[in-house]
């Protein structure tokens, strides 16, 4: 005879989506987080859909983003949104940016993703 019980899993599963775009740079000031962030600080601003479909609620969410030209992985913090953004890509303070690439490269082929929240590299 089989006996089957409920499995209790968690209330909400964080999912994973893995976005793909153009990663561009941006000089950062006060963001949309409320924070006031220099370029040496590693800032990402996602696209304003994004930002506003979470209600902000990604403001301090680390991301994995992958250059898809060489495989590099860097990690940035949300802090801000950005309003020419198409849904996958990413501005990135030239902190982040630099790590991939110079400035004068102006666009980069990338993916990415939050990292869980709480999390920091």
């Amino acid at each position: 005879m089989v006996v089957s019980a409920p499995v209790e899993t968690p209330a909400e599963l964080d999912k994973r989506t893995t976005h793909t775009g153009r990663g561009t740079w941006f000089e950062p000031g006060l963001g949309n987080c409320g924070k006031f962030n220099t370029a040496n600080d590693p800032i990402i601003a996602i696209p304003e859909t994004l930002y506003d479909e979470n209600h902000g609620s990604n403001c301090g969410q680390w991301i994995h983003i992958v250059d898809e030209s060489t495989g590099k992985v860097v990690y940035g913090r949300t802090e801000d949104s950005c309003p020419s953004c198409g849904g996958g890509d990413l501005d990135m303070s030239p902190a982040v940016f630099q790590q991939f690439a110079s400035l004068d490269v102006g666009i980069l082929s990338i993916s990415w993703y939050f990292m869980p929240q709480g999390w920091s590299p």
